[in-house]
């Protein structure tokens, strides 16, 4: 394993919750996958591979696992330097719990609300970790991520709205966090932000006339299992993949007591349960998953 990440880049994860590095990714990987997902936004069979945006019924906001779309998607996953990375962070023993794509289309890109995703697939420990792959340059403009760097040593936070899973964090003040300690993490294409699960982020609307698309291979260590089995997380565990180091045989368990994710009604997706659409659907005879491969 070779060290990808200098020392105070580890610390500054470990301090902060969060670290940005730039030229992960290299250029020719990163344009590979932008013109895949241009033939995916291309497809007249859309709403079988993405999640659109409200309103309108050509313009995607997240495509659906894409390591099950199309190789170079799994070649950036499995990528040795990004492995080494991710070990660094949270071990040699790594499983690839889920992948997902959000596309964030200029002048749109629906919001994404302050929310931590350890609330959403909560484990026996914290060794999880979201590698949140810029494929456009990332900026304020466009939509880079925020985090409120410090907020994942304050365990979990309630992301409760009427006595339910909302998931989104209403108000950061309200949970104790900081709003001074929220910064952007903009970056040129070919950035990773590798973000802890228990770190709160966000993202705004997209305003500029530019993409800004992100590929996201979440990882975890091999001996962190998830404790909660809903509709929403238990489909990601027939294609979880050990792709660095040995099974466990034992999973390791932090102390502590874990909110789970109880939603007032069964949703598909992170977009969804924050703006509360999760509930209109309910009412409908529509199942949920019909898209096997949907995470959070």
């Amino acid at each position: 394993m070779s060290q990808v990440l200098t020392d105070q880049q580890v610390e500054f994860y470990r301090n902060n919750g969060f670290c940005v590095a730039e030229g992960i990714i290299g250029d020719q990987l990163v344009e590979r996958a932008r013109n895949v997902i241009d033939g995916l936004l291309s497809s007249p069979d859309i709403t079988d591979v993405a999640e659109l945006e409200p309103g309108d019924e050509m313009m995607a906001r997240r495509i659906w696992a894409p390591t099950s779309r199309d190789k170079v998607f799994v070649e950036i996953a499995e990528d040795e330097i990004l492995l080494d990375a991710a070990a660094q962070l949270i071990g040699p023993d790594i499983v690839l719990q889920y992948s997902k794509l959000n596309v964030k289309p200029p002048k749109v890109g629906s919001v994404v609300e302050w929310h931590q995703d350890f609330a959403y697939y909560p484990h026996t420990n914290t060794d999880l970790l979201a590698c949140l792959i810029y494929l456009d340059d990332a900026t304020p403009e466009n939509s880079c991520l925020k985090v409120a760097a410090g907020s994942h040593r304050q365990g979990i936070l309630s992301h409760h709205v009427d006595e339910h899973f909302g998931g989104k964090i209403t108000s950061l003040a309200d949970v104790g966090v900081d709003e001074s300690t929220v910064v952007d993490c903009p970056g040129p294409a070919g950035t990773v932000v590798f973000l802890h699960p228990l770190a709160a982020h966000a993202s705004e609307k997209n305003t500029s006339d530019r993409y800004r698309r992100v590929f996201i291979p979440a990882f975890r260590s091999a001996d962190a299992l998830p404790i909660y089995y809903g509709p929403h997380a238990a489909h990601n565990e027939p294609t979880a993949k050990l792709v660095r180091g040995r099974q466990a045989t034992t999973a390791r368990c932090e102390e502590g007591v874990w909110q789970l994710p109880l939603a007032a009604a069964e949703f598909n997706s992170l977009y969804q349960i924050q703006e509360g659409s999760h509930l209109d659907a309910k009412k409908s005879s529509t199942g949920y998953f019909s898209h096997e491969t949907k995470a959070d």
